[in-house]
């Protein structure tokens, strides 16, 4: 191989990083054209499973479930505040110095994105709430100018928090280090955005602080604000 093809080959490998960073394994797994057009998603290995229709859906498949917590403006949080919206989930701390500035950053910028739906919410839960009162959340919600409606930072209890984490967003498995600690005594931290259907189904799983996946995820919201409730809303080819 010669030099000038070393170099295209390079070039060509580098660009193929940020798709690579996409968490989501939307085409992966077998599905039919009249599948849905997202994955759903089960367990922390994130195996891809499809379904003709939502009524096919086992009613045992796993959902983000029941929780209670408290919002920035002091308000209850429960799951009935997301029952039948599309949203985004994340998880974070106001002092973080790392990776949380990149990361809400992508979360401000899909609050522009969905700016002008009133179905798709924001969800970011706060790692560290014995330090993110309601107060704490406030102050931060103001500097990254957080539309309350649309945006909710939680705080509370911190072995819900986790248990959310762990069990139902599966996020810990961003850790990217090994811990034989209890989960309750781990740092939940992760760049990880779930994005999570108007049933509670989680239908993909992007890096946040990749421009190409929060894209992506722009992208595959839009799709799940075409499925209603009760079943897949958009016709399919046959």
């Amino acid at each position: 191989m010669n030099r000038l093809s070393r170099g295209t080959l390079g070039i060509f490998l580098l660009a193929l990083i940020p798709a690579l960073s996409l968490y989501s394994a939307r085409g992966e797994g077998a599905r039919s054209e009249t599948s849905s057009d997202l994955p759903f998603y089960a367990e922390e290995s994130f195996t891809p499973h499809w379904f003709e229709s939502h009524d096919e859906i086992p009613q045992s498949f796993h959902r983000i479930g029941s929780f209670a917590l408290v919002d920035q403006e002091g308000r209850p949080f429960t799951e009935a505040e997301v029952e039948g919206e599309v949203y985004v989930a994340n998880f974070f701390f106001t002092a973080c110095p790392g990776i949380c500035p990149s990361t809400m950053a992508s979360m401000s910028r899909l609050q522009e994105a969905f700016a002008g739906f009133d179905d798709v919410l924001l969800v970011s839960h706060s790692v560290t709430p014995e330090a993110d009162s309601v107060a704490q959340l406030q102050a931060f919600a103001q500097q990254m100018q957080v539309v309350s409606d649309r945006w909710r930072l939680l705080t509370g209890d911190r072995a819900v928090i986790y248990d959310l984490g762990k069990h139902r967003y599966f996020t810990h498995e961003d850790e990217g280090e090994a811990s034989d600690q209890p989960m309750d005594e781990v740092f939940l931290h992760t760049e990880s955005f779930v994005l999570v259907d108007r049933d509670g189904h989680i239908r993909g799983v992007y890096n946040g602080m990749n421009q190409t996946a929060v894209t992506q995820l722009v992208e595959d919201a839009t799709v799940l604000r075409e499925e209603v409730h009760w079943g897949f809303q958009v016709a399919r080819a046959s």
